[in-house]
């Protein structure tokens, strides 16, 4: 299981240097990290990435409402194995007809992806968990309606301001889940609250120790009130201290 860092955490220096923020992120120790909207970039990226010696396992794209095969063949240029849709609209989880035409759209384009080598998977936010359907979560139903070949990535940290435990979370969804965001903070709506992993709420081995099945835990602050690569570095360190 690899630690990955989600790149959107680093958007702001992407956006002013982007080979020099992923050298430093390699320079931080990781060695894996999760790309977002990388259509524009993928030329770029892919060359910082080779440089710094950096894969990227899984990458965040809107595949439910854009070119898939444009994201499919910058996905395939950047070794990305697993593309994740990372967001749908609270108003499609409302009822099962609703999250069955999400779950049909996911298998559809799993079907395309694997014409790429690629898997497809989606991440939630809090709203698929705090939705219920018959008593059970969105999310949770969403599972229930998607081909086998289509991946979870379960956003943790929003699980849990969802309502839900995320460690019985990924336990009942199982195998399903292949990557997990690990964030921390005070379990609220502020993304600014966010904090460096370990320094929150979040009880971060009990959720990692509930997903055997991991290919990678993303590395993610939404945003942060302070020297982002501060937190970015202290969460790696965390993780890695951790497990010794």
């Amino acid at each position: 299981m690899t630690y990955s860092l989600q790149l959107y955490t680093l958007r702001t220096a992407l956006g002013e240097d982007l080979p020099g923020t992923i050298k430093r992120v390699a320079d931080l120790g990781y060695t894996a990290v999760e790309p977002y909207n990388f259509v524009a970039t993928a030329d770029e990226l892919a060359e910082a990435l080779t440089l710094n010696g950096l894969t990227a396992p899984s990458g965040h794209a809107p595949l439910l409402g854009a070119d898939q095969d444009e994201i499919f063949a910058a996905a395939r240029k950047l070794g990305i194995g697993t593309v994740i849709d990372p967001h749908v609209e609270r108003s499609r989880w409302r009822t099962d007809e609703d999250i069955r035409a999400t779950a049909d759209a996911l298998n559809a384009a799993a079907v395309k992806g694997a014409g790429y080598g690629i898997t497809v998977g989606y991440h939630n936010h809090e709203f698929e968990l705090e939705e219920r359907v018959g008593g059970t979560s969105a999310l949770e139903v969403l599972a229930g309606h998607l081909d086998p070949a289509v991946v979870l990535e379960v956003d943790t940290y929003w699980a849990a301001v969802g309502g839900e435990d995320p460690a019985a979370l990924l336990r009942r969804l199982g195998d399903r889940v292949r990557f997990i965001h690990i964030k921390d903070g005070p379990l609220t709506r502020n993304d600014k609250e966010q904090v460096a992993v370990g320094s929150g709420s979040m009880r971060v081995w009990d959720v990692l120790d509930a997903a055997p099945a991991l290919e990678a835990a993303v590395v993610e602050l939404d945003d942060f009130d302070g020297d982002i690569f501060a937190a970015v570095a202290d969460s790696l360190a965390y993780l890695q201290e951790g497990r010794k």
